[in-house]
């Protein structure tokens, strides 16, 4: 009888712990694969930088110029600081004239925090997914999509904590774009070498002005 008691006092002091534990505070559209792979990303996050990353993956139709930051204020009694929200909202208006939807938020819960990502390339990685022209059904773009986004942002985060993620995903996007980046640059200071620098080295060392 005392073992039944001791046990049914650490389940009631563990269970609000447990309820709380989930990263994915609104799931209208991940399948379950999805939402243990975020997990496992949230998890060790967590763990390596003792930042949170949260989910809201909702369905509901915002309209055009939807605060998206009060929104998120209604999930507050479920955050644990310092952490950072990722909201993807298929359904939300972006231009009512275009009739265009899906929007992207990321929300910090300091400007500290939003140095430790850039915001742009974890909102490319969740939507170039979905604008892909492919087999997939909206629905597992959107699973990938958001899985993808969350390992850019869980990704970031450890990268400027100097500590590598073991359970995120490889984003061929990201490392294509900074090859590119690297052409780029080489290629101006080819130019720069061929058309400015290099002619006043030939003026300078034949002595000319």
């Amino acid at each position: 009888m005392f073992k039944v008691q001791v046990r049914f006092a650490l389940l009631a002091l563990l269970l609000p712990l447990l309820l709380n534990a989930t990263h994915i505070l609104k799931d209208d559209i991940l399948k379950p694969e999805a939402s243990k792979l975020i997990e496992q990303m949230a998890d060790e996050l967590l763990s390596k930088t003792a930042i949170n990353g949260y989910v809201v993956a909702t369905n509901e139709n915002f309209p055009e110029k939807f605060n998206l930051v009060a929104y998120s204020k209604k999930y507050e009694a479920n955050l644990s600081k310092p952490y950072v929200m990722l909201i993807f909202a298929p359904n939300a208006v972006i231009t009512a004239k275009s009739r265009t939807k899906g929007r992207v938020a990321l929300i910090p819960s300091s400007k500290e925090l939003a140095l430790l990502y850039d915001k742009s390339d974890v909102m490319d990685a969740t939507i170039d997914v979905i604008a892909a022209k492919d087999k997939n059904s909206i629905e597992d773009k959107y699973n990938i999509g958001v899985v993808q986004g969350f390992s850019e942002l869980a990704d970031q985060i450890a990268d400027s904590k100097n500590v590598e993620m073991t359970t995120t995903l490889p984003n061929e996007t990201r490392y294509i774009i900074t090859v590119l980046k690297v052409i780029v640059i080489i290629g101006a200071l080819l130019v720069f070498w061929m058309f400015i620098f290099r002619p006043i080295f030939m003026r300078m060392k034949n002595g000319k002005q």
